[in-house]
């Protein structure tokens, strides 16, 4: 019989399996932790401008929007008795509305994207109303979100959608012409 030193034994199976799985998990363990501690976010300094911008939530003089889009030229228009008419909006280069029209107590139509073919995920028309003399006298919304209806579109993409806009009642006995407008307008 051979007598070999404890460092110098050969190991048994279980023995060599469990040294492996040591040493794996150990391997694991540091790799972890060094993937870990590179996740963690260092601590600003006073002074340090490169950091400090980085984390910057804020720009001077821009403040933060608050209640709805506002669409300044429904301000400017100024129809006939009668008519609906298009205001100027961001968007208008996307879209067009067909059937437009005024009937003393909505205002409606279809507007049909143009910019690509894709899916209407979030829509907002604002209708400005008028008096007999062309001044603004109340405005009302109409939003669209694709997900209200909660079925999923099969087939080609929704490239239109009709709306109409009621006359507020603050605003019904004066009422006598529409513009309309989109300040919100998001496709695929």
């Amino acid at each position: 019989m051979k007598y070999f030193p404890a460092s110098a034994r050969p190991a048994s199976a279980p023995a060599a399996a469990a040294r492996t799985a040591a040493a794996l998990a150990a391997v694991v363990l540091l790799a972890a932790t060094g993937l870990l501690a590179g996740c963690s976010a260092a601590p600003v300094q006073p002074g340090d401008t490169a950091t400090r911008a980085s984390v910057r939530t804020q720009l001077p003089g821009l403040a933060a929007p608050s209640g709805e889009p506002d669409v300044p030229s429904l301000k400017d228009a100024h129809p006939q008795a009668g008519q609906a008419v298009r205001a100027a909006g961001p968007f208008d280069d996307r879209f067009q509305i067909d059937g437009l029209a005024f009937d003393g107590h909505q205002v409606k139509g279809t507007v049909r994207i143009t910019s690509d073919v894709s899916d209407l995920l979030e829509l907002q028309i604002v209708a400005g109303f008028y008096d007999a003399a062309g001044q603004l006298v109340g405005t009302a919304r109409f939003e669209h979100h694709a997900d209200d209806d909660g079925q999923q579109h099969a087939g080609p993409p929704e490239e239109t959608q009709e709306f109409s806009i009621a006359v507020p009642s603050a605003a019904a006995n004066t009422a006598v012409s529409a513009a309309v407008a989109v300040p919100v307008l998001v496709n695929e």
